[in-house]
């Protein structure tokens, strides 16, 4: 059996069954098994407690700095590269490659590119820290599949307007709009509106439409994409004899909206980085299509999550893929495209990736953003549920958590390279750490601190360390107040110019939304990413859940 296609334990039997359930039982299990027995201790050995509640403000404020400074170098480094000419960049790689000595290996005819079918593409040359591929940007042809379930046609507008508004030769683009046949007839009718307004624009457009009922998938983004690609596979790339070694695959949400020079920018990446084709390309999502109309709680819960994401840029070691993002097409043909039985295929690509190479996979920053839209409905209160909703369904990426420890254990001498066990053990840490903190941390602070004062009774009372333990509290939570009054600053700084009909006092709104945020990382933060853990731990599986986008 095919482990990297798993998605839940009861695809397994027997033993393998067993040891999958308690993988997906462990990261709830510890989640609770923390904030309880903090709770009890809290009544039984209140003293303990706060010290404990005391070192952990005191780790939470030096995180705050920690992620603070990568905030800032995240900052500039994204501010940089949209002022980079990436079209000139990409034109000097050709100048070079015409030299008359270049410096990089090209491929000749007995050892030539490869050519589809079975073979291994030859490795790449590196030299002067410059790596070659056998390929110029003008080789390059990007394909770009956009999944769609019942999105307006505004909404699905808006994205071509910026592939064609991008710079990137359109005639190098295969653009694959992915409908889903329970959209209705509505979702095709878009379709071909689409098609007649864009479809002449690009190299090759394809309609594909995945069938509602297919045994053994979820109805989710996942099955529409492996859908769409294996459609896009045979209709065009293979019928074409397309080279698999010159196609990116950028996977978009239907809301994605490309920033100008994207393409240059995702082009100049992967022909200069070292083994590009074992690699994703991850740029920072920004939340700016309806930054502008949407409920404050929305902006700062966007907001956290791109701050969170362009943080992540910085540690490339933890980084993963997530929503938009690009990758190679020989990587996705290899590993046989995106599973169709999970709700998490962002990130599960890029684990099913990282475990088919034995850990020799990556995802390479971009620092470069990509605009979608905020959680948005017409009332407030539908925009609270929503959010929440979606809130859970990313917290529900502890799927990836049991997937990550399962594969290990059955692949464990594939992983036979040299560091990369060590990188196995690193990455599984590394999301455990993520996924319980996500769970955790703010309820720690936000409630359980509180604790010692209200269950401890008496015993804990008279005690000096009752009185000091609020003082103290007090003056770590408000040195750590920094990192909210940073997250205004560059969140300011973010935003896209701002529509006529709002005034200054709109700025202010954006600035003064913040005061919310200790409250919206336990009501969107915490709350649904242990409702996500404890659905995990009881085998209540979630289905995909579609943000609504809303406009």
């Amino acid at each position: 059996m095919n482990y990297l296609k798993i998605g839940k334990a009861s695809e397994l039997s027997g033993r393998n069954k067993k040891l999958y359930r308690a993988l997906e039982i462990f990261p709830g299990f510890f989640s609770w098994s923390t904030l309880i027995v903090l709770i009890i201790l809290s009544y039984f050995k209140p003293v303990w407690v706060a010290y404990f509640i005391i070192a952990f403000d005191i780790y939470w404020l030096l995180l705050v700095f920690y992620l603070g400074v990568h905030l800032l170098a995240s900052y500039r480094k994204l501010k940089q590269n949209e002022k980079v000419d990436w079209e000139r960049k990409c034109k000097e790689l050709l100048v070079i490659e015409k030299s008359p000595n270049p410096p990089f290996a090209k491929a000749t005819e007995d050892k030539p590119l490869y050519q589809g079918g079975n073979q291994s593409p030859q490795p790449p040359s590196t030299l002067g820290g410059n790596n070659f591929v056998g390929v110029n940007w003008e080789e390059v042809i990007h394909l770009i599949i956009l999944p769609t379930y019942n999105e307006s046609l505004d909404v699905i507008k808006l994205s071509f307007d910026g592939l064609i508004n991008d710079g990137y030769p359109t005639d190098k683009m295969i653009v694959v709009l992915a409908v889903e046949e329970r959209g209705g007839n509505e979702a095709r009718v878009n379709a071909k509106e689409i098609e007649l307004k864009y479809g002449n624009r690009f190299k090759a457009f394809l309609i594909t439409v995945h069938p509602g009922k297919i045994a053994g998938e979820m109805k989710g983004k996942g099955a529409n994409q492996a859908w769409a690609a294996r459609e896009v596979k045979k209709k065009i790339i293979d019928a074409q004899n397309f080279d698999y070694d010159k196609i990116l695959v950028s996977i978009f949400d239907i809301d994605t909206v490309v920033y100008p020079g994207y393409f240059y920018c995702l082009t100049y990446k992967f022909l200069t980085v070292n083994n590009p084709y074992q690699a994703s390309y991850q740029p920072v999502p920004v939340y700016h299509n309806n930054i502008w109309q949407a409920p404050f709680f929305a902006r700062v819960a966007a907001f956290s999550n791109t701050f969170w994401q362009m943080m992540q840029q910085i540690r490339q070691e933890k980084l993963a893929t997530y929503s938009s993002h690009s990758m190679t097409w020989r990587a996705l043909v290899d590993i046989g495209f995106w599973s169709t039985n999970m709700v998490s295929e962002d990130s599960r690509i890029f684990w099913h990736c990282f475990l088919h190479y034995g850990g020799d996979y990556r995802v390479e920053p971009l620092y470069f953003p990509v605009s979608m839209d905020v959680c948005m409905d017409e009332k407030i209160s539908q925009t609270a549920k929503n959010l929440y909703k979606q809130q859970r369904r990313w917290g529900w990426g502890v799927e990836n958590l049991p997937y990550l420890m399962f594969n290990a254990i059955k692949n464990w001498k594939n992983f036979d390279k040299p560091g990369a066990r060590g990188k196995i053990i690193s990455r599984i840490l590394n999301q455990v750490y993520g996924f319980h903190s996500w769970a955790t941390n703010a309820i720690i602070i936000g409630v359980i601190g509180w604790l010692p004062l209200i269950l401890g009774g008496d015993r804990f009372n008279a005690t000096v360390l009752s009185g000091n333990l609020p003082v103290v509290t007090r003056y770590l939570m408000t040195a750590a107040m920094s990192g909210l009054v940073l997250s205004a600053i560059v969140s300011t700084f973010l935003l896209p110019s701002r529509p006529k009909k709002y005034g200054f006092g709109k700025i202010i709104a954006m600035l003064l939304q913040w005061l919310i945020l200790p409250l919206s990382i336990i009501i969107f933060g915490a709350i649904p990413a242990i409702d996500a853990q404890t659905r995990l731990m009881l085998g209540k599986y979630m289905g995909f859940w579609v943000t609504p986008k809303k406009r």
